[in-house]
């Protein structure tokens, strides 16, 4: 049995991809919301809904006689990965990380290649795009005097509390009691939170942009699955920095982007003693 580990769009078309294969599989998610991802592609029974740690990762595998981990998780996602790998150092199980790409270079041909409504296409590269780790950027004056929208989920806005004294802090988070609450003990104004599910359309996310005067925005670096191409053109558009968080940069035995790459070890998983696991 194989082990997708899901709850992003990009493990939804692998979902697909093991689907019309016939391979058999299980998924692992986070929340009910993604459950829906599944829907028609895995038997009710084969989706495990809830936080995994290491012990119950353990437990899960042996449950379900897991063989090979696809993982899928969100390139944040580090102790999932985590865990992940180590699960399948400690049992022998094969491994192959499904990554999406950074846009980084292929962002201005993502601009183009969309047209977004209100968003003028752009020859001039990314001049209003930076990265930064978390701990850099509050260390820094960059905030100061700044509207600043943050994209990040809820669980970093704490880190945020002490910068309200210095801007004006708006956030988006997923439509949960849970992220809402987080958000409120971070200090945030309710005038200045909005709850929303993604993909958020592009003429809405520069409605909102525009609502708020946002001279920053600060999110993930999360690629096109995440909507870091339409963050990029509108920053373009409207003049305003985007700031993207680094990717947490973790050493993969193996892994791709490619969904043919990724049904092909479906199939046929990797021999684990050919991976060269991170050390622990």
């Amino acid at each position: 049995m194989l082990w997708l580990i899901g709850g992003t769009s990009d493990s939804a078309m692998l979902a697909q991809a093991l689907h019309r294969a016939n391979v058999a599989y299980c998924v692992t998610v986070t929340t009910e919301a993604g459950r829906s991802l599944y829907t028609g592609l895995c038997p009710f029974g084969r989706i495990h809904v809830g936080c995994l740690d290491r012990d119950a990762m353990l437990s899960f595998v042996r449950r379900h006689r897991i063989t090979a981990i696809l993982d899928a998780s969100h390139p944040f996602a580090a102790l999932v990965s985590e865990g992940a790998m180590a699960t399948a150092q400690q049992l022998g199980l094969d491994y192959l990380r499904f990554e999406r790409p950074l846009l980084g270079e292929q962002a201005s041909m993502a601009r183009k290649a969309h047209g977004f409504p209100g968003v003028t296409n752009a020859d001039d590269g990314d001049a209003d795009v930076s990265t930064s780790t978390l701990e850099t950027l509050l260390q820094s004056e960059r905030l100061a005097h700044q509207r600043v929208l943050l994209i990040l989920g809820y669980r970093l806005l704490h880190h945020f509390q002490a910068c309200h004294a210095q801007a004006t802090l708006f956030a988006r988070i997923l439509p949960s009691p849970t992220a809402l609450a987080a958000t409120l003990d971070a200090g945030f104004d309710p005038r200045r939170i909005i709850a929303l599910r993604p993909p958020v359309a592009p003429d809405l996310e520069l409605a909102l942009w525009r609502q708020w005067q946002i001279s920053m925005v600060v999110a993930k670096a999360s690629g096109q699955a995440g909507g870091e191409d339409v963050k990029r053109a509108i920053a373009h558009q409207l003049g305003v920095e985007l700031v993207l968080l680094q990717r947490p940069v973790l050493c993969y035995p193996r892994q791709t982007h490619e969904i043919a790459e990724a049904l092909a070890f479906a199939r046929h998983p990797l021999r684990s003693t050919e991976l060269k696991f991170p050390a622990p």
